[in-house]
C-alpha cells in the first residue's frame, strides 16, 4: 500500500486572485523538490503587469531640447487605492547631433499627470485584462506631471551623456543609455494617486527614441 502525502499552503497575499483565502496543494518538480517562482513572473502570469511605449515599429519619437520641469515623454498613473511600482524600463536613442548633452530620468511623484495623449496600458500577459491604471506618452515633453520639488519627488534612474560624434556616426556612443537602462534597479512604490514618469531631453537637437515603462498594479490594501 503507498502511503500518500500531500503539502498545502493557505493563500492569503491580499490580493484579489483566484484561489485567495483558501487551501491550495503546494507545486513541486519532478525531483520532488518545492517549486518556488520569483514574485514578478508570478504577477506576469497573474496578468498584474503592463506596459507604456513611446514611438512605433519603424518610427522613434523626438525628445525635448532641454530638460523641462513639469514636462515628460510617458508616465504611468494610479489613482487612490492602486498601488504601481516600475519593474523594467527600456530607451534606445539615434540621430544624435554634434556635442550634445543627453539626459534620461525616471521619477515618482504622488499625484497624477494632467495632459497629454492617452496610451492605453498594454498588458505583459497576452489577451490580459485590462489595467486599473492609465497612462500617456507624447513626444518632446507632451506628457504634463506636476513641478517637481526636493520635497516630495523621487528620482527612480537618471542618465546623463555628452556626445561628440556626428550624425553619421550612428548611435555608438548612446549604446550606453540601454545598457543603462537594462540594468537600472527600479526602486520605487507609487501608492496611489500616484505617478511614474519619463523625462527624456537633448540640448543642440531632439534625439529620436523608442522607450517602453513595464509597470506592476497592485490593490493599495496589500502593499504594507
Amino acid at each position: 500500500m503507498t502511503d500518500r502525502r500531500f503539502n498545502y499552503g493557505w493563500v492569503d497575499s491580499g490580493l484579489e486572485v483566484p484561489g485567495q483565502s483558501s487551501w491550495q496543494e503546494m507545486k513541486i518538480s519532478k525531483r520532488g523538490e518545492t517549486r518556488i517562482i520569483d514574485f514578478i513572473s508570478e504577477m506576469l502570469q497573474e496578468g498584474r503587469c503592463y506596459q507604456v511605449r513611446l514611438g512605433t515599429v519603424t518610427t522613434p519619437i523626438a525628445v525635448d531640447t532641454v530638460m523641462t520641469d513639469a514636462k515628460a515623454e510617458l508616465c504611468y498613473d494610479a489613482l487612490a487605492g492602486l498601488t504601481i511600482i516600475p519593474i523594467d524600463l527600456g530607451l534606445a536613442a539615434r540621430g544624435i547631433a554634434t556635442a550634445t548633452t543627453f539626459g534620461a530620468a525616471l521619477k515618482g511623484v504622488a499625484e497624477v499627470s494632467s495632459a497629454g495623449t492617452d496610451f492605453p496600458p498594454l498588458p505583459l500577459l497576452s489577451g490580459g485584462d485590462g489595467a486599473s491604471g492609465s497612462a500617456r506618452a507624447a513626444g518632446q515633453g507632451g506628457v504634463t506631471v506636476k513641478a517637481e520639488l526636493a520635497t516630495d519627488t523621487v528620482r527612480i534612474f537618471e542618465y546623463e551623456e555628452v556626445s561628440t560624434q556626428t550624425p553619421v556616426d550612428g548611435e555608438g556612443e548612446l549604446k550606453q543609455l540601454s545598457a543603462a537602462a537594462q540594468t537600472a534597479k527600479l526602486h520605487y512604490i507609487g501608492k496611489g494617486p500616484a505617478c511614474i514618469y519619463l523625462q527624456l531631453a537633448a540640448t543642440t537637437a531632439a534625439p529620436l527614441t523608442h522607450s517602453h515603462l513595464n509597470v506592476m498594479e497592485l490593490a493599495s490594501t496589500s502593499i504594507g
